[in-house]
């Protein structure tokens, strides 16, 4: 088994506006991922979609989802990362708001250690808004390719 010297940046973010299918969208993206290595022990990639129930105009969620979103993220991001900070099991790439939802991504070490979190959330129904989750291997980090090049 390979060993990895690994330092893990400082989260900073860069805000990203855009507009797809007629509709503005925010990103902000933790830009310090854009020249991290080792990519591969972080390669898997982690994605929440988080959809709006009260939203004002196109598409955009209202105060109060923002702030159930935003305690849920805070929440969520310390779960996913876990207890040790100094060798945390993820790194927070970025969210993008835009068409009723709020994507929530992450690069993740170990995944099952993820999906046991995410899917026992799921079973308890904890949550005030809902969401799916995808994790997929991703060893070249193409599913990031977007967020990371567009902080270039």
């Amino acid at each position: 088994m390979k060993e990895f010297r690994v330092i893990i940046p400082d989260e900073n973010y860069q805000i990203l506006k855009f507009n797809q299918d007629e509709l503005p969208g925010i990103a902000v993206i933790n830009k310090s991922l854009v020249n991290f290595e080792p990519k591969e022990v972080f390669n898997w990639h982690c994605s929440v979609m988080v959809h709006f129930n009260q939203l004002i105009e196109n598409g955009m969620p209202d105060l109060t989802d923002r702030t159930t979103v935003e305690e849920f993220e805070d929440w969520l991001d310390d779960e996913i990362k876990g207890e040790n900070k100094e060798k945390p099991n993820a790194l927070f790439l970025g969210r993008i708001t835009w068409n009723k939802t709020r994507e929530l991504i992450w690069r993740i070490y170990q995944p099952e250690v993820t999906n046991t979190i995410l899917n026992k959330l799921i079973e308890t129904k904890d949550y005030e808004l809902p969401f799916d989750y995808r994790i997929d291997q991703d060893n070249e980090w193409k599913l990031a390719k977007w967020h990371l090049e567009s902080c270039e």
